[in-house]
């Protein structure tokens, strides 16, 4: 499913290049977010079946930390692009790295350990989950578990906090103020950096200092996103340097956490059923964001200052702190 995600996602990029209709547009964008998420939750199964539970704050911290270097490319891309050329140029340049991505992957991906001969990863108690073959008793089994539900409206908030900060951080810094300093667009690109950063160091703060307690990494990092947050809010105009350095800040918090989120499938649902785990965590984060932007825009028109930005990131930020600790997991190791 992730080759063919992938390329789906490509030939969808390149017709939406070529395309004039609004209608066409928007179809082959809603199916092209669509074939991009059939990569996710079985590139997180693969990674569940490689890894044990010790290392998984590790392994989902690079995992993430891709995903997040990703919105470095596009954000350095779509600067860099749309000085020399049309909007076009940004759905066919940046998809040839995928379609690079996508061959590698191919070449050296295997899904199992035992596809290889070796041992696969010994996790206590996944015997009566192995048993589960059926499709609608893994998805009833995801749906009845209390706080993994729990964990997805958290992420979901986490979610509509990061990409709350992706979409509208331009219109910040395109202000009125981005003629006189253009070095506050380039500035913005330390917001995705921050999220690179952190996606790696979550988890490996999880697995190396907080013995697999993915429960108060999240909360720990979702506070922080939020005061730093409220920082940006409270700085006054001209102070570039520190908005910049708070900028890296919040990209580090808001989405470091992330890499905490996907631990928790495998942990509350069992290795077998962590790819639906994903799936469907994945599915709550992108609702969250997709219900979350046209309300941010909205207070942002109403507010008139898109300095608010900040002060509404702060507040989701708290929400999905305080939900993630309605929880009830035991760390993934003790010692």
């Amino acid at each position: 499913m992730v080759v063919t995600g992938g390329l789906l996602s490509v030939a969808a990029n390149v017709l939406i290049s070529f395309s004039s209709s609004y209608y066409l547009i928007l179809i082959l964008w809603a199916l092209n977010g669509y074939f991009q998420s059939m990569a996710w939750a079985p590139g997180g199964k693969i990674l569940v079946n490689w890894w044990p539970r010790q290392k998984h704050g590790l392994v989902f911290g690079w995992y993430t930390m891709a995903a997040a270097s990703s919105s470095v490319l596009t954000y350095f891309l779509s600067i860099s692009l749309v000085h020399d050329n049309d909007w076009r140029s940004l759905f066919r340049w940046p998809v040839l790295f995928l379609f690079l991505a996508l061959i590698i992957y191919a070449i050296f991906s295997i899904n199992h350990p035992r596809d290889k001969g070796f041992d696969e990863p010994a996790e206590i108690g996944e015997k009566q989950a192995a048993l589960v073959t059926s499709w609608k008793a893994r998805y009833r089994i995801v749906f009845s578990n209390r706080s993994f539900m729990l964990a997805c409206l958290s992420i979901g908030f986490q979610s509509m906090a990061r990409y709350g900060l992706l979409f509208w951080l331009p219109i910040y810094v395109l202000g009125d103020s981005y003629k006189t300093q253009p070095e506050l667009v380039w500035m913005s690109l330390l917001l995705p950096i921050g999220m690179a950063i952190g996606a790696f160091s979550f988890g490996f703060i999880s697995d190396r200092f907080f013995h697999g307690n993915r429960i108060w990494t999240i909360s720990l990092g979702m506070f922080c996103s939020s005061l730093v947050c409220l920082l940006i809010f409270c700085i006054p105009e001209g102070q570039s340097w520190w908005i910049a350095c708070l900028f890296l800040l919040a990209g580090f918090f808001v989405y470091g956490p992330q890499s905490n989120f996907w631990p928790l499938c495998p942990e509350l649902l069992g290795n077998e059923n962590a790819g639906t785990g994903i799936g469907i965590m994945n599915a709550s984060a992108y609702f969250f964001a997709a219900a979350g932007e046209p309300v941010i825009g909205r207070f942002l028109d109403y507010a008139g200052s898109p300095a608010v930005l900040f002060l509404l990131i702060a507040g989701i930020s708290f929400i999905s702190s305080v939900s993630i600790l309605l929880v009830r997991n035991k760390p993934a190791y003790t010692t």
